[in-house]
């Protein structure tokens, strides 16, 4: 297949902005990973006109994805985890062009996936995973049941992906079948969840005091990134301040309810500014020592 598809790619790799190209071939019959391509070419490239640009072929009874991403946004999509495909076309991508190592140096760079990378990754997933908690203990309390169960799945979907970025590895795009080689305890939530007997209200239940135990559990290490962030003034900060701050910026979405968890669980503290209201306070949020 990649001797049909070298005149496609040799061409990109003749530009001087063309950092690396990568092929990904489709292993199964349906293939998330490859959008159900039978092969993804994926080509880096730097200070692109375009930030991403996709390209649809079929050739000899077979289709191909060429995605050209500028390398910043592919940066991001790593850092951020919007793009989960990009992580693992690039750690299981075969290399057929590599300006300057660049490639290499990516790939080694994902294997060891950085102490700073993974706090923030932690923080992203962890923001999510206390707004949906919080929704689905609203909707379980408003007798809502069915939808509190899909909220219920959804909070141990980002926990299975908190455990993983835990133990050093990056969160594939089949997180269970991940997840149970890495990590049984949160995958046990998982199958109880799914395959308990119990009425759909009293399974929602027992799940969210589950994860509830199992937030709280992590809730200093997942709030490091934030934590860290805040440390590097003494004053305490105003919500407005921690929500447009660059660092924070890839989880300010789901900023509010993480401050407000970290606030009940004592983490945070908070002190009340006076306003030019009567009786009307601001409140500043500090790191409890």
């Amino acid at each position: 297949m990649e001797d049909l598809l070298r005149p496609i790619y040799q061409k990109r790799a003749s530009q001087s902005n063309t950092l690396g190209v990568l092929i990904i071939e489709r292993n199964k019959p349906v293939s998330p990973v490859t959008d159900n391509f039978d092969v993804i070419l994926l080509v880096i490239a730097k200070e692109s006109e375009q930030p991403w640009f996709v390209k649809h072929y079929e050739f000899d009874g077979k289709t191909a994805a060429m995605h050209v991403v500028d390398e910043d946004l592919l940066k991001e999509w790593i850092e951020t985890s919007t793009y989960r495909k990009a992580v693992e076309w690039i750690m299981n991508g075969v290399t057929v062009f590599d300006r300057n190592e660049y490639v290499a140096n990516l790939k080694e760079e994902l294997s060891q996936f950085p102490q700073e990378q993974r706090d923030l990754k932690m923080a992203l997933e962890f923001a999510k995973l206390t707004r949906s908690y919080s929704e689905a203990k609203d909707l379980f309390q408003t007798e809502q049941y069915l939808d509190a169960y899909s909220r219920v799945l959804r909070s141990l979907h980002y926990l299975a992906r908190l455990a993983i970025i835990e133990k050093g590895y990056h969160p594939e795009v089949t997180v269970w079948n991940q997840v149970k080689r890495i990590d049984s305890e949160a995958y046990k939530l998982y199958e109880e969840l799914i395959k308990s007997d119990e009425e759909t209200h009293k399974k929602v239940e027992l799940m969210l005091l589950a994860v509830e135990v199992a937030t709280n559990s992590r809730s200093k290490t997942c709030a490091k990134h934030l934590l860290d962030v805040m440390a590097t003034k003494e004053e305490a900060w105003s919500f407005g301040e921690l929500k447009v701050h660059p660092d924070i910026e890839p989880y300010a979405l789901d900023l509010s309810t993480k401050v407000a968890y970290l606030t009940d669980k004592g983490i945070l503290g908070v002190e009340l500014e006076e306003t030019k209201g009567r009786g009307i306070f601001q409140r500043k949020y500090f790191v409890k020592k």
